[in-house]
This record gives structure tokens, C-alpha cells and sequence, in this order.
């Protein structure tokens, strides 16, 4: 059976940014990433598309999809879905969760990745992690359509937020993605309405790959590091 993982981003270039390494690391693996894009940040994160003479709102979100869409294939992701549900403010509804479930009911992931618990900077960050983790609490549910199967308890891995001092998150978990960084750094180079941000998520990883290393035996230039939501249960403490 095929391993499969769930990334839930607010909008259509944070899984890049956040989670570019721990998607293509994984499809390596054999994993089925499928990555759902709840916006395309069209009103708050397009600064530099509408500076461009006779923009519309519907070009903007035609000009994220496409780089978004180029970004995955350089990660391997193997399904990437944008719902369109629109950012600055982000309204979530009943039906938006149900249909989460569903997702997680379909596909039945090892691990579900999405933003910090806080972000002061974007509300639509918070909202998106609270959001999956309801999805994944009903899809585990017996009595939500109880034709369907539930699902077990996949870890859920908070990425890093822009400013993580300002968002009370603290990683605990580090990862090397030296054997991906060049798919990595093309899918940031896909992101070019947001062109500020390459080098910064560029420094981001080698101050993660430094931590990795003082944290292990590994030698590592690049990393990305996130935060479990929940225990790890092991059988070795060694």
C-alpha cells in the first residue's frame, strides 16, 4: 500500500516556503503527497503582481496557480488542490470541514504538516492549523458517517512560521534536506510574485541544517525544522 501525507497551506506558496523539503524528501520515499491549497493569497501575498498595469483579481489567482502548480512538480507532489476559498479574511465554513474530512478519510495519511498554533503577522495561518487538526479529530470520529472508515492518529507537524519568536512556536523536530535542496530551491524560484522571500527562506534552511547537526551526528547544510503536536510513541528509547 501506498504511504501517503497531507499538507494543508493556507496559501498557495507557504507549503513551499515551509515544507518544500519534507515533500520532495518524502516523495522520494514512495510517499503520495497531496497538498491542499486553501488560497491562492491573492489579496494579501500578491503585492508584487498588483503593481502590474490592469491587473484583476482573477489574473492574480491564475498567475499563483501556474507557479504554484511548477513549484510541485519540482517537489514530486502528487496531488495539489486549490479550493479557492480566499485569504485576508479566510472564511471557513462546515462544508470546507466536512470536505477535509473526506480527504483525510480518502487518502488516510502517515502525517498531516500546516502552520503554527500563532502568527500575529497572518490570521489565516492559525485558522488553516486549527482547521486541519479539527478535520483530522472528526475524521477519527466513529459516529461522522459511519459508512466510512476512520482513520488512525497521524502525527501533525506545525512548519515554521515567518517570525517563530513572535509565534510562540517551538521546534522540536529537525530535518535534513541536503538530498533535496536543489528540487527545494527550484520550487522557491517557481514562487516569482514573491521574489523577496527567496533568499530568506534560503538563509532559513542553512540555519536549520547548522541545527540539525548540533542536534545529531548528521552532517547537514540544509534542514527544516517543525513542531509535533503530538507524543511520539516509540518501542526504543534508544
Amino acid at each position: 500500500m501506498t504511504k501517503t501525507a497531507l499538507v494543508v497551506s493556507a496559501h498557495s506558496a507557504d507549503f513551499v516556503w515551509r515544507a518544500g523539503g519534507a515533500i520532495a524528501l518524502h516523495a522520494a520515499q514512495g510517499f503520495a503527497v497531496t497538498v491542499i491549497c486553501l488560497s491562492y493569497g491573492e489579496r494579501g501575498e500578491s503585492a508584487k503582481l498588483w503593481r502590474l498595469p490592469g491587473m484583476t483579481l482573477e489574473r492574480v489567482k491564475a498567475e499563483r496557480q501556474k507557479e504554484a502548480e511548477a513549484a510541485a512538480k519540482h517537489l514530486n507532489v502528487h496531488d495539489i488542490q486549490f479550493w479557492d476559498i480566499g485569504d485576508y479574511p479566510m472564511e471557513l465554513t462546515r462544508d470546507h470541514l466536512f470536505r477535509l474530512v473526506d480527504v483525510y478519510r480518502t487518502i488516510r495519511p502517515s502525517f498531516v504538516m500546516s502552520h503554527s498554533r500563532k502568527d500575529p503577522y497572518n490570521f489565516d495561518h492559525p485558522m488553516t492549523t486549527e482547521f486541519a487538526q479539527h478535520a483530522r479529530v472528526i475524521a477519527q470520529a466513529h459516529g461522522h458517517n459511519p459508512e466510512q472508515k476512520v482513520i488512525g492518529a497521524p502525527q501533525v507537524y506545525l512548519y515554521e512560521p515567518h517570525q517563530p519568536e513572535r509565534s510562540e512556536w517551538k521546534p522540536n523536530v529537525f530535518l535534513s534536506i541536503d538530498s533535496v535542496w536543489a528540487q527545494k530551491r527550484a520550487a522557491i524560484e517557481c514562487m516569482a510574485g514573491q521574489e523577496h522571500l527567496w533568499d530568506y527562506y534560503t538563509r532559513a534552511a542553512m540555519n536549520r541544517g547548522n541545527q540539525t547537526a548540533r542536534n545529531s551526528e548528521k552532517t547537514c547544510t540544509y534542514g527544516e525544522a517543525y513542531e509535533a503536536v503530538f507524543p511520539h510513541v516509540v518501542d526504543t528509547l534508544g
